[in-house]
């Protein structure tokens, strides 16, 4: 088998416009089927894709012998269980991030994998595959700023539509979990290291009982990262890292576009130099790494034991602003 065959759980908006035609641009994964609650909704996405089968319920697509491997983006109170629900079914596992509700949730899913050690399950965080983030790490491992001492990134968007997902606290909505996960994600990838205390601020949406602002320092071994997080702001997303002798700043570190290159900048003492990425669709990468792991039966590149640790972080920050105190972990 040179290609996986993937199947696509939902309709969502990340896989239609993103996922899916990232993953079709891939030279070892192939879209072969996609499922929805609406049997109509189906097959007018899979014409509209390209994809040659449509399925009225997930249960009929994980029943189908010819996908190998699943695409999962449903909502984050929906991860957990059709992620099992795939496994059981003998079907690898992509899954949007967050892993789930809780870190706990996050940990079930971990254990149950356990029972299959031949099918591979990974947390879909595309934006570590990009090459951006790779060419930061590798600078930073090289002592191209001298020794990493902060962190500092911003992600925000405004989205105050009550029947959106990311509005709704029941089914995991709140911008911690949408996009502070990427704040906390960042900092944990470019250390290397889990934090060893945080300290959250969170602001929380009088109608919707979401966080809409959060801002958090996360204390590391060797230094310090802190971030700010909002639903309801002007959309922005920076990060720089600092370290003793330079600085690494990504342009547009998390929906970096798929149709033109990206930009970093590397200063050293009062150097600055701009470093151009090749255009890169991080989906495609993110698809093409999966399937290679699946074929060559091989690691995946990030372990689900780390989206569980994310997940710890996000709880200690939420739990921090309640308290008003900060939280070891």
């Amino acid at each position: 088998m040179s290609k996986v065959r993937w199947g696509i759980l939902s309709t969502a908006k990340i896989g239609t416009e993103k996922v899916i035609p990232a993953m079709q641009q891939c030279d070892h994964a192939e879209v072969v089927a996609i499922a929805s609650r609406n049997t109509q909704r189906a097959e007018e996405v899979a014409q509209e894709l390209g994809i040659s089968q449509a399925f009225g319920s997930y249960e009929d697509l994980l029943a189908a012998g010819e996908v190998d491997a699943i695409y999962n983006p449903l909502p984050n109170h929906l991860h957990v269980s059709w992620s099992k629900q795939a496994l059981a079914a003998g079907k690898h596992v992509l899954c949007e991030k967050p892993i789930g509700l809780t870190a706990d949730e996050g940990q079930e899913l971990v254990d149950y994998a356990q029972q299959f050690p031949e099918l591979k399950i990974m947390e879909a965080f595309m934006y570590r595959h990009h090459p951006q983030w790779q060419r930061a790490k590798e600078l930073i491992q090289a002592g191209e700023i001298g020794a990493l001492r902060t962190i500092q990134s911003f992600f925000s968007y405004y989205n105050d539509d009550p029947n959106n997902i990311r509005n709704q606290a029941d089914i995991g909505g709140g911008g911690l979990m949408d996009i502070g996960c990427y704040n906390i994600s960042l900092s944990r990838f470019i250390f290397g290291d889990e934090p060893k205390s945080v300290m959250g601020v969170v602001e929380t949406d009088p109608q919707f009982e979401t966080d809409r602002m959060a801002s958090g320092v996360m204390v590391f071994e060797g230094g310090t990262s802190t971030f700010t997080c909002s639903t309801q702001l002007t959309p922005y997303q920076r990060v720089n890292l600092f370290g003793i002798d330079g600085r690494v700043e990504i342009e547009i570190p998390f929906n970096a576009p798929p149709d033109r290159p990206c930009r970093m900048w590397l200063q050293q003492g009062s150097d600055v130099a701009e470093i151009t990425l090749d255009t890169t669709d991080q989906y495609t990468v993110q698809g093409e790494l999966m399937s290679l792991a699946i074929l060559n039966d091989t690691l995946v590149p990030t372990p689900l034991t780390d989206a569980v640790a994310n997940m710890r972080v996000i709880e200690a920050i939420k739990e921090s602003g309640q308290a008003g105190r900060p939280v070891e972990l």
